[in-house]
């Protein structure tokens, strides 16, 4: 079907609905990373859910993408994009998304969730797989009695945890959210991403908070997490030996939520 500029409101496609929302912001964090702001139509995706996603820059190619926030009725989404090595997609929307783009939104789906009688609850981040686990934290924030939750996020060097800022306020405000960083190196690499140090502030984790290795790493060095509802996402390779780990450490495979992109 055709869609002219004066239309208005969800789309009907066939037995899909299409939603519409413009981008207000498009923050380059890093070399390889933007997180993008839009407000738009209300799209009823659950927290933790991902959405298919179509921009101008290539309208009919999709992608799927996690809302780094909870719903929101006044229309507000926000994406974290980080460059897929080769994905020219991915590429053209980390450097050429600005204000005043219109994205099309369809398809929610996804089984990332915090059930309602989990008391402790441990989230595993690898980069970007950040944003769904934000949107849950937030949403966890709206609970009379939020679970006991420890997120542990990692990436290659320090300046990889491209949200540390936030997180580290979020623990200020959240007494029952712990934060852990976990980096592959620990000193960042000599060469400068001028994005980095444009935005660089001083909040953030400090080295000795840091533990080192991968999110792979964590099943051995605290598990059986075996009273606790574990959510991991991120790249399918990091994720998929993440899992495996943390069931051969002993967490039960049904306690297990995760999705690798």
């Amino acid at each position: 079907m055709t869609i002219g500029p004066d239309d208005t409101g969800p789309i009907a496609l066939g037995e899909a609905t299409e939603w519409t929302a413009t981008v207000v912001g498009a923050h380059r964090l890093r070399e390889d990373l933007a997180v993008v702001r839009l407000i738009g139509d209300f799209v009823p995706f659950a927290p933790g859910q991902s959405v298919e996603v179509r921009t101008p820059q290539h309208p009919t190619m999709i992608r799927r993408l996690y809302p780094a926030l909870p719903p929101s009725l006044d229309g507000k989404l926000e994406f974290h994009v980080r460059t897929v090595p080769g994905g020219w997609c991915s590429g053209s929307l980390v450097s050429d998304t600005h204000p005043g783009d219109e994205w099309r939104i369809t398809a929610p789906a996804g089984w990332l969730a915090v059930e309602e009688d989990a008391t402790d609850v441990v989230m595993i981040a690898d980069g970007v797989g950040l944003a769904p686990l934000r949107a849950l934290l937030l949403d966890l924030s709206r609970r009379a009695e939020p679970p006991t939750t420890h997120l542990f996020v990692g990436g290659r060097y320090p300046r990889d945890l491209y949200a540390s800022d936030m997180l580290y306020l979020l623990t200020g405000e959240l007494p029952w959210l712990t934060v852990i960083p976990v980096v592959q190196d620990e000193q960042d690499p000599a060469w400068t991403d001028t994005w980095y140090e444009s935005c660089r502030v001083d909040i953030g984790f400090q080295q000795d908070e840091m533990l080192p290795g991968t999110i792979a790493d964590i099943p051995m060095r605290f598990g059986p997490l075996d009273h606790h509802q574990v959510l991991v996402c991120g790249n399918s390779g990091p994720v998929q030996a993440t899992v495996e780990r943390l069931v051969a450490s002993g967490t039960p495979l049904d306690s297990i939520r995760y999705e690798g992109f």
